[in-house]
């Protein structure tokens, strides 16, 4: 660390090296072992938002290297698996390209679902995740964690979720009464208050007027939910936060981000005896350009979710340009 002259980086709780830092190609090198012995080989590391998509190409309605193995218990290391909660549109290789691998050399058991997808579909239809009504993909992955635990022997997961995927496990956990299943809530462009800001409320109270429900567009019936003041939103925020206590969160934002608006709607602070930490990104590195896609494609953001689920073995976050749309 002090060779790469890294400095601490206070609220971010993250290691953060001086704009310029080389990034290295990650590829090569031993694999990791479970718990049975078995060593899994090393992954590449492609840090693009669209590094999944070539797997959805190859092997439809698969799941990326390195994640969904459901005959492989974790690792004592890394006891606790980690399940990946896509944004609208996504999938479970389509938005999971740059994590699945990076957490999976780590050491990680990595675990991803589709959920919300257009009920009936074919593929390439059934792999859009997030467009049905949140309440229902909060069911989905109430039972996609409830496989992963049957499957692992843990008793709790660690959550990584990308744009809506940082509500439906918030529904999941507030109003299904899944919070107990959860340890660590990691989210990537939040919006704890929705999007859209004064006009998504306008556009949720005109909707109303009309007599038009929450879940009014044809299939997206996700979109109105994640507008201030929704039911959905609503439930979420029961007793005026919407963290649960005994959960430690992590929030990470990007001043870009051109879907969640504004980005802050991402940054809220937890109230006494409930752990919450709020990152945004060019808070560390002014050259970092992410926006709503890039931020979960970035090498800098995804070290910052690495050292939040692995605290005591944290990574340097380098400084870098980042660029909009791809991440790296």
């Amino acid at each position: 660390v002090g060779a790469l002259g890294a400095v601490w980086a206070g609220t971010a709780g993250t290691l953060v090296a001086p704009t310029g830092a080389a990034r290295r190609a990650d590829g090569a090198g031993a694999g990791t072992e479970g718990a049975d012995g078995a060593v899994a080989p090393r992954l590449p590391e492609d840090f693009d938002f669209f590094a999944g998509i070539p797997f959805e190409l190859r092997n439809r309605d698969g799941s990326l290297p390195g994640s969904n193995d459901f005959d492989r218990h974790p690792s004592p290391e890394h006891p606790i698996p980690v399940v990946l909660v896509h944004g609208t549109g996504g999938g479970r290789q389509t938005n999971w390209g740059a994590y699945v691998p990076l957490l999976h050399n780590a050491g990680f058991s990595v675990f991803a679902l589709t959920y919300g997808a257009p009920r009936g579909a074919r593929w390439p239809l059934d792999q859009i995740g997030g467009m049905r009504p949140i309440e229902e993909s909060a069911v989905e992955l109430g039972a996609f964690i409830d496989r992963v635990l049957a499957a692992t022997g843990a008793e709790q997961v660690d959550i990584v979720g990308h744009s809506q995927g940082t509500l439906v496990p918030a529904y999941y956990a507030k109003v299904l009464g899944g919070g107990a299943k959860i340890r660590r809530y990691i989210s990537l462009a939040p919006m704890w208050r929705g999007t859209g800001g004064d006009l998504g409320r306008m556009a949720l109270a005109v909707a109303g007027r009309l007599g038009l429900s929450q879940t009014f567009i044809p299939g997206f019936h996700s979109l109105g939910e994640m507008l201030p003041g929704s039911t959905v939103l609503q439930q979420i925020w029961a007793g005026g936060t919407p963290y649960l206590e005994g959960i430690e969160y992590w929030n990470i934002s990007t001043r870009y981000d051109e879907l969640v608006i504004p980005y802050t709607s991402g940054q809220v602070p937890g109230p006494p005896g409930i752990e919450v930490h709020n990152i945004v990104v060019q808070d560390t590195c002014g050259v970092d350009l992410s926006d709503h896609l890039a931020i979960c494609g970035s090498r800098r953001a995804a070290y910052m979710v690495l050292n939040a689920l692995d605290p005591e073995h944290p990574r340097v976050v380098p400084c870098y340009p980042v660029v909009p749309f791809t991440g790296d």
